[in-house]
């Protein structure tokens, strides 16, 4: 099997290549001069040899999100690929299996259907929820992968030959591809075509919490049949957010998934704003039982305690005790960082990154998943609505960064929108669940008191 790696855009190297600062979260790696030659010459397109020490340094790069894997070819074909495709009132599905061919088998999954669906392999006589129809679909499976996907998704031609060979990995459990929203003239699919959620953009990543790729959907996932079988598959007791779930169970395990954006599948978006509402409502929903399984994983904002520090000063009027608090941790950097080869300037730029970062997080909770609480009681004071309107900003901001086909009042109107849905989604989920689990900030683990996290 041959092995290249591919740098990550975060990647520095820094001290003739003996320091390497990058990935998500940002990690910094000090190598030995041997090291350094042989990343090196890694990154520059050499192949990674066939050595245990060699691979075992690789990954250690390939899991900081600090390269990524390029296997030149795969031993695994469609072939073993086993296709579920749960569905529920969608007639439209018997245009799927064509796209499909290669597959081994193709499992169509009828959860309830008010008129049953020809052709389905399995048929549940009430609607279980996709949870339970994938798990139907799974146990017919005898292949060595389960392709999961959604009854709304059209794939590209070559998406599984994209992503089979990261199976080559036999630490890699799960490969996602980027799910892109079919384009469209309407405003809302406009808009999802910037904006869907299940599109996590065109860089590939680990995927796992605090990464730049936190979760995958199950709109379109390919997980190995022993994976699914040792942990149990979905839990059928989450009506959403049970993809979130398997694959940071999968985490929590010591198994890999990644993200592969050279992969692309079509999915098809919600029919009216009603439904698409109700969507971003129910992806709400699921922050709280994520949150009573996998803690501080699903917290709204993950900093350190000086960073919160810093911007709750600020937020009270007191912008020299925040830019005292900014100037000092980042003044402390350095000396943490100085033994590993980092340069003072880089680690200074490296310590006001992580606070700004920090700012943006606390701007998406305040209008996101605080909303209920926290717009009300800014809107009752003057520099409570400077506040507001600084944190909604960052949708204008977004707007000239993207350039989407969508105009600014009306982005800035459907992104409010967005935001107001899954918030009243996120409490209504912890009134239901009675905790308060997913609106507490993580102030205790990464990025620590530097936004760094050396290994």
């Amino acid at each position: 099997m041959t092995l290249r790696l591919t740098p990550d855009p975060s990647l520095s190297r820094l001290s003739d290549g003996r320091t390497l600062l990058g990935g998500t979260p940002t990690c910094v790696l000090r190598l030995t001069e041997q090291g350094a030659r042989l990343v090196a010459g890694w990154l520059d397109g050499e192949a990674v040899p066939d050595l245990p020490q060699h691979r075992k340094l690789a990954g250690r790069l390939v899991r900081r999100g600090m390269a990524h894997p390029v296997h030149t070819s795969a031993r695994l074909t469609p072939a073993d690929v086993t296709a579920v495709i749960p569905v529920r009132d969608h007639p439209a599905v018997s245009d799927l299996p064509p796209l499909l061919a290669d597959c081994a088998a193709v499992v169509i999954v009828d959860d309830g259907s008010a008129v049953p669906l020809p052709g389905a392999a399995v048929r549940h006589a009430a609607p279980r929820g996709p949870a339970a129809a994938r798990n139907s679909g799974r146990r017919l499976a005898r292949t060595e992968l389960v392709a999961f996907l959604d009854a709304d998704v059209v794939p590209d031609e070559g998406w599984l030959e994209a992503l089979l060979p990261h199976f080559e990995d036999p630490a890699v459990a799960a490969v996602a591809p980027r799910v892109r929203s079919r384009p469209g003239p309407t405003l809302l699919e406009r808009y999802e075509t910037e904006r869907s959620p299940l599109d996590l953009g065109p860089l590939p990543a680990p995927v796992r919490p605090g990464s730049r790729v936190g979760y995958v959907p199950t709109a379109a996932l390919v997980v190995r049949t022993s994976a699914l079988k040792e942990h149990h598959c979905f839990d059928e007791t989450l009506r959403y957010g049970e993809d979130v779930d398997l694959v940071w169970r999968l985490n929590a395990a010591g198994a890999e998934v990644r993200y592969e954006p050279a992969s692309v599948v079509r999915h098809t978006p919600r029919a009216d704003w009603t439904a698409w509402a109700r969507q971003r409502f129910g992806y709400g929903t699921s922050a709280a039982p994520l949150s009573l399984r996998h803690g501080k994983a699903a917290a709204p904002v993950r900093a350190s305690a000086w960073s919160l520090a810093c911007w709750a000063a600020l937020a009270a009027g007191h912008g020299g005790a925040a830019t005292a608090t900014a100037l000092t941790t980042a003044a402390l950097l350095p000396r943490k960082l100085r033994s590993a080869g980092v340069p003072t300037t880089e680690s200074l730029s490296l310590a006001l990154r992580g606070h700004w970062g920090v700012g943006r997080q606390l701007a998406d909770a305040t209008t996101r998943a605080w909303w209920p609480a926290a717009v009300p009681a800014l809107v009752a004071t003057r520099r409570g609505r400077w506040l507001l309107t600084a944190a909604l900003g960052r949708h204008v901001l977004d707007w000239h960064g993207q350039r989407p086909a969508v105009g600014l009042p009306q982005w800035v109107a459907v992104r409010v929108a967005d935001d107001l849905a899954y918030g009243a989604g996120v409490w209504w989920g912890a009134l239901r669940h009675r905790t308060t689990a997913p609106l507490r900030p993580d102030a205790s683990s990464w990025p620590g008191r530097d936004g760094v996290r050396r290994i």
